[in-house]
């Protein structure tokens, strides 16, 4: 495991990137993805059956947490389809700011233009292919840095260097790739299908019916909102498959007083429950010291998990959010986001005390995490089972990934 902190700064979710090499297209997938593989994959996925009731069915393969191609598959099925959250509009707040990141083999920059509106494409010159910006920062246009090609930040090409000569071109046809982006509370989400990208305007409440199905209100009652400060950022890369980390978020408190007994003190486990959506599992309890004003838990805690990789933490003043990003078949990075109520902002000593009781919990289950993949590796295992009354929001997160990878 390798700890990677980073300072308070206005960051992308994916600064960081998934290590795979393909088309720089993702709906070329169609033609990337070959046949000899995406049969191999289809074959694994239908190793795990979603129609058998939780009360008898086993759990995926292992091979769905080892197997190169169906990592390869799963990329192209689960993360170029739907809508993903990529990072805050603290980070475009005012014109003319940007920030840019990657996404599997997706460079993308998302920015505000003059007038205020957010638009995102692909990072990518026309030209030569060169990137054209890296991190985030303040612009009044993208100039490639190779050969001076320059575009606006409605993405249209303004001005092409040293090219008399060329024939058959129209600076028209040379923009940007667009990418489909919007918003919903504090979060920036992008869209790379095809479909999603015919359409001319997305509206908030379709956004929200897709991404957060019916459970999009419950968010904003507990506190997932725009008035929360943003504190710090930290990433950790572990020696596992994404789908471990969530996994384990998602056993329902299960793990709880066994790993993380300190969290556990804090929690009343009785009052665990777990409530499924759509593409949206939200687990929550209630916390166990009601009268401490300065504890970190407060009195309930919110933890929901939406369709892939994306989780979100509220509780007392706090709120973390929590990327799965893949690296390999057994190995993810998982970026830690810290927010904060405004009254506490200024509170150093709580926010010290706090995050380094966070930083405890995330060791913790990262050894358990580890430890799980280095199991699955095991020729002694293959598949497990579920606790019905505890992992209900794991064998749904497994249900809708085989709905993803079949179709």
């Amino acid at each position: 495991m390798t700890l990677l902190l980073k300072p308070i700064t206005r960051l992308s979710l994916f600064q960081t990137h998934f290590q795979i090499n393909n088309n720089n297209n993702p709906r070329a997938r169609e033609t990337s993805v070959s046949c000899s593989w995406s049969h191999g994959a289809h074959k694994i996925v239908r190793e795990f059956d979603p129609k058998i009731p939780i009360e008898k069915a086993i759990t995926p393969p292992s091979s769905w947490y080892t197997d190169p191609s169906f990592y390869a598959f799963e990329l192209d099925r689960v993360f170029y389809r739907g809508w993903q959250a990529v990072g805050y509009t603290e980070q475009i707040q005012e014109p003319r700011d940007f920030f840019s990141g990657r996404l599997g083999n997706v460079e993308f920059v998302v920015c505000r233009d003059d007038n205020g509106k957010i638009a995102a494409f692909h990072n990518v010159c026309r030209h030569h292919a060169s990137l054209l910006v890296s991190g985030s920062g303040k612009t009044s246009c993208f100039t490639c840095p190779y050969h001076g090609w320059t575009y606006g930040l409605n993405g249209e090409l303004r001005k092409a260097t040293r090219i008399s000569g060329i024939e058959d071109f129209s600076i028209n046809d040379f923009g940007l790739v667009p990418i489909k982006v919007a918003t919903w509370g504090p979060f920036v989400i992008l869209n790379m299908d095809n479909e999603i990208l015919q359409k001319d305007n997305i509206d908030t409440d379709n956004v929200a019916s897709e991404w957060l199905g019916s459970s999009s209100e419950l968010f904003s009652l507990n506190g997932v909102d725009t008035t929360l400060t943003y504190v710090c950022r930290r990433e950790y890369i572990i020696e596992c498959n994404w789908k471990v980390f969530c996994d384990n978020y998602l056993d329902g408190g299960y793990h709880v007083p066994f790993a993380h007994k300190g969290l556990a003190s804090g929690l009343s486990l009785d009052s665990y429950t777990t409530s499924i959506f759509e593409k949206v599992s939200i687990q929550s309890a209630e916390g166990g010291s009601k009268e401490k004003e300065d504890d970190r838990l407060g009195s309930k805690a919110f933890y929901a998990f939406i369709y892939p990789n994306f989780m979100i933490n509220r509780y007392g003043p706090w709120m973390d959010t929590n990327l799965a990003i893949p690296l390999g078949p057994r190995k993810c990075l998982v970026v830690f986001d810290y927010f904060l109520e405004a009254s506490f902002k200024d509170d150093k000593a709580f926010i010290e005390r706090s995050l380094a009781d966070s930083e405890k919990v995330q060791m913790e289950d990262i050894r358990l995490c580890e430890g799980v993949q280095k199991g699955i590796e095991s020729p002694a295992y293959s598949t497990g089972r579920y606790a019905p009354n505890v992992e209900k929001a794991m064998h749904h997160f497994h249900c809708l990934l085989y709905d993803n990878l079949i179709n």
